[in-house]
C-alpha cells in the first residue's frame, strides 16, 4: 500500500507542482489512511490492500476521525486527500471502483494557479538553446509544445509520433478519460518539433519500433519524473527559482489566452477541461487586463 502512495505523491509532485508543505500534508493523511485499512482489514481476515478498501471502510474511517475529534478543517483536508488518492488508483487501474465515489464530503477551498509573465516564460523558454545536446534540443520542443497547448505534462509525455501535425499546426492528445482533442499551436512550435523529430530524435532511438515521441537517452519514452527534472534546471538557470512545474506552463497557457483576449469556452475546449467552471478561476487572473479593455472602450471611461 505504500507503494501506491509514493506513485501519487510523485504524481502530485510532477503534475500538479505541489509545495512540499502540501506533499507531506498528503502523504502524512494517507499513511493514516493506510493504518486504519489495515486495522480493518485484518479484522476481516483479508489482506490490506487498496482493492479491498470498501465504501463501508470509508465510512468507518471518517467516524473514526470525528471520534478522535479532529477540527472539521483538518477532517475536509483528510476526505480531499482521500478522494484524490482514489481517483489516481481508479486513473491508473489500480482498482475498479472509487469507494468515495458519490460520497459528500466538507468543501475544500481551492488556491488560485499562479501562472508567470510571458517575460517569465520567454526566459524559461530560452534556456535549452544555451546547451548543445540531444537532450535540449528535445526539451526545446517539449517546452515550446507545452506551452503553445496547454496540455497536462502527462498528456505530453504519451504523445506518440503523429500526434503532432508539424505541416499544418496542430496536436492532437488524449485527456482524462481518454478523450481526445484537437489543439492548435504557433509556429515556433511546430518547428521545434519538425525539428526534433527530423534531427535529434533518430539519434535518441534504439528501437524501430518504438512509436513514443519523446525520448530518453535509453530511447524509452520520457518519463514525467524525467521531464519535471529537466524544468526544475531550466527554471532555476532562467532565475525562476522554485515557482514553476509543469503544470504552471498550463496555468500560464490559460491566463494569457484569456488576457489576449480568447474566449472562456475556446480556452475551456483547449484545456480539456469537461466543466466550465473550472475555467473559470483563470478569469479571476486576468481582472487587470479587464479594467484596462474597460477604461479604453467605454465612452465616459475616456
Amino acid at each position: 500500500m505504500k507503494e501506491e502512495i509514493n506513485s501519487f505523491i510523485n504524481y502530485l509532485t510532477v503534475e500538479k507542482g505541489f509545495s512540499g508543505n502540501t506533499l507531506d500534508a498528503y502523504r502524512n493523511d494517507l499513511q493514516q489512511l493506510a493504518s486504519f485499512a489495515g486495522e480493518e482489514a485484518a479484522k476481516q481476515g483479508l489482506t490490506p490492500s487498496w482493492e479491498n478498501f470498501s465504501r463501508q471502510t470509508m465510512l468507518s474511517y471518517m467516524l473514526n476521525l470525528k471520534e478522535r475529534n479532529y477540527a472539521a478543517t483538518t477532517i475536509a483536508r483528510k476526505v480531499a486527500a482521500t478522494r484524490s488518492f482514489f481517483g489516481f488508483l481508479k486513473s491508473e487501474g489500480i482498482i475498479k471502483i472509487e469507494p468515495t465515489e458519490n460520497m459528500s464530503s466538507p468543501s475544500v477551498g481551492k488556491s488560485l494557479p499562479k501562472p508567470i509573465t510571458i517575460s517569465q516564460v520567454r526566459q524559461l523558454l530560452e534556456q535549452p538553446a544555451k546547451q548543445n545536446t540531444l537532450e535540449a534540443k528535445r526539451d526545446k520542443a517539449m517546452l515550446e509544445l507545452l506551452y503553445a497547448s496547454g496540455m497536462r505534462i502527462s498528456e505530453l509525455v504519451g504523445l506518440n509520433l503523429g500526434d503532432v501535425n508539424a505541416e499544418e499546426g496542430f496536436v492532437r492528445c488524449f485527456g482524462k478519460g481518454h478523450k481526445e482533442r484537437i489543439v492548435p499551436i504557433y509556429e515556433q512550435a511546430a518547428r521545434s518539433v519538425k525539428e526534433y523529430t527530423g534531427e535529434t530524435r533518430p539519434k535518441l532511438a534504439r528501437k524501430k519500433d518504438e512509436v513514443a515521441l519523446f525520448l530518453n537517452p535509453r530511447g524509452d519514452r520520457l518519463t514525467r519524473q524525467g521531464f519535471w527534472q529537466k524544468l526544475k534546471e531550466y527554471a532555476k538557470s532562467a532565475g525562476l527559482g522554485n515557482q514553476i512545474s509543469p503544470h504552471t506552463l498550463r496555468h500560464s497557457f490559460a491566463t494569457h489566452m484569456l488576457s489576449g483576449g480568447a474566449d472562456l469556452r475556446a480556452v475551456q475546449e483547449l484545456l480539456g477541461h469537461a466543466n466550465i467552471s473550472t475555467t473559470q478561476v483563470y478569469t479571476h487572473l486576468t481582472s487587470e487586463h479587464v479594467r484596462r479593455t474597460y477604461e479604453r472602450s467605454h465612452p465616459r471611461a475616456k
